[in-house]
């Protein structure tokens, strides 16, 4: 079951009767894959899973304020820093699950399609669409890049930031933006509803990566442990390769 509320989207996996229920807050760019392993590990565990997506900012805000979570896996590392400073989450279950690559995308039908990130200061692009910075880690990474090129004054009177990186992607296959700056995954799943115009090189933003932990007050953190354990699988990283994401890093990180 799919339930939506400002800014997040809720997946619920019915729970069995009289089974336990872990509750994940997730990145919205990692919403497909979640589905997949939580399924597999509810068939795995008979432990019934609950997904909370959104921005990684507004729901490590929202771990802050005390909502039950058991699980936290943000799309960037800033998020998961400031719970960990804050002592919000177990810092001895942190892991690094995958990473990321950064795009730009266009409409399918757009009549100018830029070769590069720095061809939109072109005064054929109009309205760009990127993740608001400071809660949504593919607009972080998106300023990151415009900033690396020196384009990011240049057309800042052009951005319209949106609540997390799949409002970018619905965006601009509305045509209601002519360009948006997303993840590789996000336009893997978008198909053919956008067009890939250009890559971003990897030295023109901080390495994305997908960090994972317990949330300190989790009811279940047994449990927890367990779906985090699960996520370094081969059947868990076969499903985030199979949805673009890359699993080629270390299994852990230093302590901020």
């Amino acid at each position: 079951m799919q339930i939506r509320v400002p800014g997040l989207i809720v997946l619920c996996w019915a729970a069995l009767a009289g089974g336990q229920t872990l509750t994940i807050s997730a990145a919205i760019s990692l919403r497909e894959v979640v589905g997949e392993i939580g399924t597999g590990f509810q068939h795995r565990t008979s432990v019934a899973v609950v997904a909370n997506f959104g921005a990684s900012g507004v729901l490590a805000t929202q771990i802050a304020e005390g909502a039950p979570v058991d699980c936290f896996l943000s799309a960037g590392t800033r998020e998961m820093d400031q719970l960990q400073k804050q002592g919000l989450i177990d810092p001895a279950t942190r892991r690094d699950i995958c990473r990321n690559e950064v795009v730009l995308i266009v409409p399918t039908d757009a009549a100018f399609v830029p070769a590069s990130f720095a061809e939109l200061t072109d005064p054929r692009i109009g309205r760009i669409s990127i993740g608001q910075p400071t809660t949504v880690p593919a607009g972080e990474y998106a300023m990151e890049v415009l900033k690396h090129l020196n384009i990011a004054d240049a057309i800042a009177s052009r951005l319209v930031f949106a609540q997390n990186v799949r409002q970018v992607l619905t965006y601009v296959t509305r045509d209601e933006v002519d360009a948006g700056i997303v993840y590789s995954t996000d336009a893997i799943e978008a198909g053919d509803s956008v067009r890939v115009a250009a890559r971003a090189d990897a030295s023109m933003h901080r390495p994305i990566i997908y960090p994972a932990a317990v949330v300190r007050t989790s009811a279940h953190p047994h449990l927890a442990r367990q779906f985090l354990d699960y996520l370094q699988t081969s059947d868990a990283r076969q499903v985030l390769l199979r949805h673009g994401f890359l699993v080629d890093l270390p299994v852990t990180r230093p302590t901020p």
